[in-house]
């Protein structure tokens, strides 16, 4: 074969193996997985308890997560509300875990980014169509795909189920069969078949009797309990009713103790108090009548600042009548000096009238004469 033929060879080879792989990486719009398919959603992958479910391989099937699912998530964690926020974000976190996750298997579904339906309407008709199983913690979803007739697996049940069956607390009777690890010890199953280790309990071996549980320890081999017998029991009671009685006595002799130290010590204080009064009510009666000086003192200087101003006052007031009196009698004087000066020209005119008076008369004589003759 020539260069040429060789080198179109890996370039035909080259196109094919990028057109598979953009073929695998096409979303997928039906569940491939084998086994039975498990529906997973949104409540469940904001708990987050599935991760630990998922690690234990107890999950006997493919988790499918449908893409309206993640849709949801990322709508919740661009949410006001921060409480929301976090739990989305948390959400998606877990779907990355589950992906890395190796001892399950994880599978994402192309059914639209968000449901124009609503993601509980979708995962009920997904499971319908592909006759799978839905992983939920919403309690109204579990009662609607019980309607509809489809499976629901809930973690809630599941917690309750591995429960413990006696708590802290509760009673039950045991029949201790053999010594514990420690000589005082005595052990018991449960028809379960836990073990219940009962303390102080080495010479009730073979017998049968009422214990109460004082605690739990669960661990990788099983599950181990810890009781005490009842009457052991009671008497540890009434051992701590009455230390707690003793220590309750010595707290209030205490108390009385403190309260008559204060009661005596407020007594000296009002004795003290009694003495100390005459000088108090000497030193207050010293300071009212120093007060009762500097008031009178400022009293007079009040006084006579007054009077000194009034007598300013009087004296401006007898200086403007003093001086409106010669105005007045300058005014005078230059009014009587103008009527003499009027009449004066009155006086000169007299004898003029007279002399004019007396013409007039020499001429009427003349001009008698003259008409006698």
């Amino acid at each position: 074969m020539e260069t040429k033929d060789i080198v179109l060879l890996a370039v035909m080879l080259l196109i094919l193996g990028e057109v598979s792989y953009l073929l695998a990486r096409l979303p997928k719009t039906n569940i491939k997985a084998k086994d039975r398919a498990i529906l997973v959603d949104t409540s469940v992958l904001m708990d987050g308890r599935i991760v630990a479910v998922a690690g234990t391989g107890f999950i006997g099937g493919t988790l499918v997560i449908p893409r309206s699912v993640i849709g949801e998530l990322q709508f919740l964690a661009d949410h006001a509300d921060s409480d929301k926020r976090a739990r989305a974000r948390h959400g998606l976190d877990v779907v990355t875990e589950l992906q890395a996750m190796e001892r399950v298997a994880v599978e994402l579904l192309q059914d639209g980014s968000r449901a124009s339906e609503g993601v509980d309407d979708r995962l009920l008709s997904l499971a319908k169509q592909h006759g799978a199983v839905i992983m939920t913690l919403d309690y109204n979803l579990n009662k609607v795909a019980a309607v509809e007739g489809t499976e629901v697996l809930n973690l809630n049940e599941l917690a309750q189920s591995l429960r413990m069956e006696y708590l802290p607390g509760e009673k039950l009777l045991l029949d201790l069969i053999q010594k514990g690890q420690d000589s005082h010890q005595a052990v018991g199953y449960l028809p379960d078949g836990t073990m219940v280790v009962v303390e102080q309990a080495s010479g009730k071996i073979g017998q049968t009797h009422t214990v109460e549980i004082v605690r739990s320890l669960q661990t990788a081999a099983g599950r181990m309990m810890f009781a005490k017998l009842v009457n052991e029991a009671q008497s540890e009671k009434r051992r701590t009713q009455r230390q707690s009685s003793k220590s309750h006595d010595a707290i209030s002799a205490a108390a009385s103790g403190e309260l008559n130290k204060a009661a005596k010590s407020q007594v000296a204080n009002n004795t003290s108090n009694e003495s100390a009064a005459p000088s108090t009510s000497n030193q207050r009666r010293r300071g009212k009548n120093a007060s009762s000086v500097q008031r009178s003192s400022t009293v007079k200087q009040a006084h006579s600042a007054k009077t000194a101003q009034s007598s300013r006052m009087q004296r401006a007031h007898e200086d403007n009548k003093a001086s409106r009196r010669t105005h007045t009698s300058r005014k005078g004087k230059d009014d009587t000096a103008v009527q003499a000066s009027r009449s004066q020209p009155n006086a000169n005119s007299e004898p003029r009238r007279t002399s004019h008076s007396r013409r007039k008369n020499h001429e009427d004589d003349l001009i008698a004469l003259v008409n006698e003759q």
